[in-house]
């Protein structure tokens, strides 16, 4: 690799996250005006989710972190909603910052891709841990309750911060080092973290269909607890909307081959960030009980551990 070079191989690789697509047309007109239209609504729309979710994901911050007590899976989602409202809001301020200023020189690039590979990465380590705890709460109950130590949720959640903090720290630092012997290394570390990428995937998978499968497989069990139900739709939503963010990205460094536009892949990055909350007031909502109940109560009846508890003794 020649090191006049480098300098551009480094730019595409930070410029992945702000490309746009084009598409050629016989009408250069109608085709201007039809991919202004989709653009700037795809544009609005994620803005407006991304906002949307900013504020589902405030309100579980401020419901979990001061009034309800902490349990171990409700540290995994407080967690979890730190990470989607930081990733919802970086995206949110650095897209109106491209709309009213200039998000095109390198180092804005490097903010932007920071800002939003970090809090999705911990997003992605935050459900692989949840399902495969809860996995093992119902394959081992005895073990589980006896041997689990009280401050594991916690331990877990900062090492699953720091990995994630220390690999966009390396990036960084890397940048501003400015040296050609480095520049090799910007190509190691996607390798890096596409490979945890690829391991939590495989483990958030398989967790979730042992406890699919562990479900349909009881006979004593009428209907799944709640905080069953919460863990497998989180993670179908983050399989549907927030895996192509991922493998989009993979596709672009290593092989260029976009399997579709950059800008839908956002949208479905701020749709799996913001509908968390939903599925969690949802499923915690009592619909056949006249009168409203107070968010407290539906999100730690959404969470009921205490039917995780009762059902791992069965």
């Amino acid at each position: 690799m020649a090191k006049s070079t480098t300098p551009e191989q480094l730019e595409s690789v930070l410029d992945t996250t702000v490309q746009m697509s084009a598409n050629s047309s016989l009408d250069p007109v109608a085709e201007a005006y039809g991919e202004f239209t989709l653009i700037y609504g795809i544009e609005i729309l994620s803005l407006v989710i991304a906002l949307v979710g900013l504020v589902g994901n405030s309100i579980v911050l401020w419901l979990l972190g001061f009034r309800t007590r902490r349990s171990p899976f409700s540290v995994y989602i407080l967690n979890l909603a730190v990470a989607d409202s930081l990733f919802l809001g970086s995206y949110f301020g650095l897209r109106m910052w491209r709309i009213v200023g200039n998000l095109n020189s390198l180092f804005l690039k490097l903010l932007w891709l920071c800002l939003l590979g970090l809090p999705y990465s911990v997003g992605l380590s935050l459900l692989a841990a949840i399902s495969t705890e809860l996995c093992l709460s119902v394959l081992f109950p005895i073990c589980y309750t006896c041997h689990r130590p009280k401050c594991m949720s916690a331990a877990v959640c900062a090492i699953l911060w720091a990995l994630p903090g220390l690999y966009w720290g390396a990036f960084v630092a890397l940048y501003f080092l400015k040296n050609d012997h480095f520049y090799d290394l910007y190509f190691l570390l996607p390798l890096v973290q596409y490979g945890w990428f690829l391991l939590l995937t495989c483990v958030l998978c398989v967790s979730c269909l042992t406890l699919v499968l562990r479900v349909q497989c009881s006979s004593q069990r009428r209907c799944p607890p709640r905080l069953y139900l919460l863990v497998l739709l989180t993670v179908l939503v983050f399989l549907l909307c927030g895996l192509p963010r991922g493998i989009l990205e993979a596709l672009w460094i290593f092989t260029d081959f976009p399997i579709m536009p950059y800008r839908i892949s956002r949208l479905l990055a701020c749709v799996n960030s913001s509908a968390n909350p939903f599925i969690y007031f949802f499923l915690g909502s009592q619909w056949c009980r006249r009168g409203r109940e107070p968010l407290r109560v539906v999100l730690q009846r959404a969470l009921g551990e205490e039917q995780v508890g009762s059902e791992s003794r069965t």
